[in-house]
């Protein structure tokens, strides 16, 4: 079997070279044909290889018999096509791996969905409570935590979320192909694990410095003036947060560490136990010393590290923390595939940051209304965005070995089931926001104001889980090119939206903006699965 790369050459043993094709497959020159056996000749064209772009950096390399047609492959001019005869049934070894594998798999994806679904949940309902404790000490109280957790949130989420999913796939792929042990403790010598861990530790003093330093600046930038009543409590509860974002990056990557070791109990638990430290901590900080705000920044600074420690003594067990030297270590890999994913999340977090400076300019009141319906409208996302997950890799699953009627029947599934819980959540959402809200806040004039954006929150449901499953099912074909572009597209749009509507809306001219980042981004995964050509052209394909 041979090995190509995109656009190169094969060369065959015997010297005869064939020219590159489009998507690089390999082919069997006439003229090499010649000079083999009969038995070489059969053997080579019973295998194709089809290179299919994972990333700038990542190739996914599958196997495919021969007189397999594959979508978007059109052969060169100077392509020597292969043989017809002696096929091995594509169907036949496809149904073969599929019933010897395919219930492992999806114990397998399910084992590690539920606990990965789980720890989703914990940190929104974390800042659910902070924010429930923090909301009865008052509305200039929770505006001003408002507006430091959204920055605290928009600063660290830029570098942790691709450095999370990046390490989930470099540490499998370590451990796959190139793992070893260290000679006197027998832990695994990952330079994926050293090189996440570091990366990590860095970006997370940089962020501290940056939010430490420059909260003047951000508070600025999101509407809040010097003489605004909001300054002073959320720069003191901005500059506490910051202390805590080296853990909160090492925290993020540990798990992506631990998902790919196939592991996703043990994050689980280990946040948890760090959780319940904030539960205990915030009351007796908050009521108990009444350090108000300054009490709860704290108690989450704490809980943060503790979760960090925890999580680096169990990954110790497994693996060797730190290289024996530098010259081992792999940046450049994290580098080069997070320049993708970098892209769309700052597109999300810029829109999301607008959002969030034009609601701060309407007030106080306002903004706490705004925190509030923010927070739950994040929370009961998490339903659809593990749905997006777990469409993401039984499609890449099936997406790797051309199993495109199994695609098909996930992606119809999915986007059905991605309908039917948006508007069980609107619904739910609808009939007991006026209870939600009162969870957070006895303001008479922050719960009026609530209630004007309720409908928003609710009716956006639907569209926010069409949104998230299209996401999980472009990823799970590798289409990522497209997500970045289509993204940037949608936030530049949706900032247009915000920028204008606020000011004769009032904050439902924020909370339109926000559905139409929804609503668009939904409306681009639809476009993308109506295209007759590119990574779904097979469902455009005669049957």
């Amino acid at each position: 079997m041979l090995h190509l790369h995109h656009h190169s050459p094969l060369v065959s043993r015997h010297g005869a070279v064939c020219p590159p094709t489009r998507l690089a497959c390999s082919c069997i020159c006439n003229k090499a044909n010649s000079r083999i056996t009969a038995a070489q000749s059969t053997n080579n064209n019973a295998n194709l290889l089809l290179l299919r772009g994972w990333s700038s950096t990542r190739r996914r390399i599958t196997t495919v018999a021969s007189g397999q047609s594959v979508p978007g492959y059109t052969p060169d001019d100077g392509d020597q096509c292969l043989e017809t005869g002696n096929k091995i049934s594509f169907t036949t070894v496809k149904d073969a791996v599929i019933s010897l594998n395919s219930v492992g798999v999806r114990s397998e994806l399910i084992l590690l969905a539920l606990p990965a679904v789980l720890g989703q949940a914990i940190d929104p309902m974390a800042q659910l409570m902070e924010t429930a404790y923090i909301g009865r000490l008052g509305a200039l109280e929770l505006a001003s935590a408002g507006i430091g957790i959204s920055i605290f949130n928009i600063v660290s989420k830029i570098f942790n979320i691709p450095l999370l999913s990046i390490a989930t796939s470099f540490v499998a792929e370590d451990i796959s192909r190139s793992a070893t042990k260290h000679p006197s403790s027998g832990k695994l010598e990952l330079t994926s694990v050293s090189s996440a861990l570091i990366l990590a530790a860095g970006i997370g003093i940089m962020e501290a410095l940056a939010l430490f330093l420059g909260s003047g600046l951000f508070l600025k930038l999101m509407g809040v003036s010097p003489v605004s009543p909001m300054h002073r409590p959320a720069k003191l509860f901005l500059s506490l947060r910051a202390l805590g974002a080296p853990a909160n990056v090492l925290m993020l990557a540990v798990q992506g560490i631990f998902r790919g070791f196939k592991d996703t109990k043990t994050p689980v638990f280990y946040i948890g136990l760090g959780n319940l430290s904030a539960v205990a901590l915030l009351p007796l900080l908050i009521y108990g010393f009444q350090l108000g705000i300054t009490g709860a920044a704290i108690s989450t600074v704490v809980s943060q590290y503790i979760i960090t420690v925890l999580l680096l003594r169990s990954l110790s067990k497994k693996a060797v923390l730190l290289p024996p030297g530098i010259d081992q270590l792999e940046f450049g890999g994290y580098l080069k595939s997070g320049g993708m994913l970098l892209g769309r999340t700052l597109s999300i977090l810029l829109t999301m940051t607008i959002g969030t400076s034009m609601a701060a300019r309407q007030g106080p009141t306002a903004m706490a209304a705004h925190q509030i319906c923010l927070q739950v409208w994040l929370a009961v996302s998490l339903l659809a965005d593990s749905l997006a997950v777990s469409a993401q890799a039984l499609i890449a699953s099936s997406y790797a070995i051309l199993d495109y009627k199994r695609v098909q029947k996930i992606t119809m599934f999915a986007l059905q089931i991605g309908v039917f819980s948006g508007l069980a959540l609107a619904i739910g959402l609808y009939a007991s926001f006026g209870n939600i809200a009162r969870l957070f806040t006895s303001d008479p004039e922050v719960l009026m104001v609530v209630k004007s954006c309720a409908l928003f929150v609710c009716a956006s449901q639907p569209i926010n889980a069409l949104a998230f499953i299209f996401d999980g099912l472009l990823y799970g074909v590798s289409d990522f090119d497209y997500v970045a572009q289509a993204t940037i597209a949608v936030g530049v749009t949706s900032s247009l939206v915000l920028l204008w509507a606020p000011s004769i809306f009032g904050l439902a001219g924020v909370w339109a903006g926000l559905t139409t980042l929804m609503g668009l981004r939904m409306a681009a995964g639809i476009l993308r699965l109506l295209w007759k050509s590119g990574p779904w052209s097979f469902l455009h394909e005669e049957p």
